[in-house]
């Protein structure tokens, strides 16, 4: 039988903590700043920053151009970040993921949407935490 509990996001690390996961994502609509939804070096600078600023180091950043939107991947050595953005609907998705204590996902996450300047973000926190 398998034995499913919600975990309130925000738990800290405590003692008995095995692993600490903070994983912040979101939709991002109507965003104004189109022209870096389609550039995939921008949102590969972009997300170098919000790594920095979250306290995160990168392994590897990848990206591809899928259309007019782009998908960008970093590999961080706490987890990863993920950018996916369609610019013809001024649309994009966010995944900041950190298996660190030491890190800041939410800030991470927030340099993302200050740059991108959506409208509006459906956001949520996961506790990815193993006791």
């Amino acid at each position: 039988m398998v034995q499913v509990v919600s975990r309130e996001a925000g738990v800290g690390v405590e003692a008995g903590v095995r692993v600490y996961g903070r994983h912040v994502y979101g939709n991002l609509y109507e965003c104004a700043n189109v022209d870096l939804l389609r550039d995939a070096k921008g949102l590969e600078e972009l997300v170098l920053k919000a790594a920095s600023e979250g306290n995160m180091k990168v392994l590897d950043v990848k990206s591809w151009k899928i259309g007019e939107g782009v998908s960008v991947v970093a590999i961080i050595l706490e987890s990863h970040i993920t950018i996916h953005t369609w610019p013809e609907f001024r649309f994009a998705t966010v995944d900041v993921y950190s298996c660190g204590s030491h890190t800041n996902p939410r800030r991470a996450f927030e340099v993302i949407v200050e740059a991108l300047k959506p409208s509006r973000v459906e956001e949520g926190e996961a506790d990815r935490t193993l006791e």
